[in-house]
């Protein structure tokens, strides 16, 4: 069991860091959470051989634990920082502050949407992940991933295009 840890559940810290750390925002509590969540997978080690996959284990109870410490500190949900994520590039000042504005109504938009549309908009757009993995991790299946994104981009478009 000890061999299986270090070599299949140890390798996913950072994954699961950077996970919780989209989630929770706070660089503390997204190491606490993924300490909590390699407790688990330790505590359900008797359960290992019944699952397929211990990854799409450790990512669940990582964005579950990370969106208990969120609601805990009464900080609600994802944010996506326009700033620290999407970095304005142009060397005019009217052309950034026109890209900064764009950014910002797009991040309100991407954080008004329902948590698990929300949470598939960053695995897949952010994170790059497959439909496939996404599936896996989330504990649906392709068609429910590809519905909810779909859903998102309608929402995103149809927002976005009224203002």
């Amino acid at each position: 069991m000890e061999k299986i840890f270090k070599n299949e559940i140890l390798p996913l810290k950072d994954k699961l860091f950077r996970l919780a750390l989209r989630i929770t925002l706070n660089r503390q509590e997204a190491e606490d959470v993924v300490q909590d969540t390699l407790l688990k997978m330790w505590a359900r080690r008797d359960e290992w051989n019944k699952v397929n996959s211990l990854e799409a284990v450790a990512i669940t109870i990582c964005r579950n634990q990370a969106l208990d410490y969120t609601k805990k500190a009464g900080r609600g949900n994802l944010s996506i920082d326009v700033d620290r994520d999407c970095p304005i590039v142009a060397n005019d000042p009217s052309v950034q502050l026109e890209q900064k504005e764009g950014l910002s109504m797009a991040r309100d938009v991407i954080n008004g949407l329902p948590e698990v549309q929300r949470s598939i908009m960053v695995l897949r757009e952010v994170e790059g992940q497959s439909f496939e993995k996404i599936a896996e991790d989330l504990g649906m299946n392709e068609s429910q991933v590809r519905v909810y994104l779909h859903r998102a981009r309608q929402k995103i478009k149809k927002s976005l295009s009224i203002v």
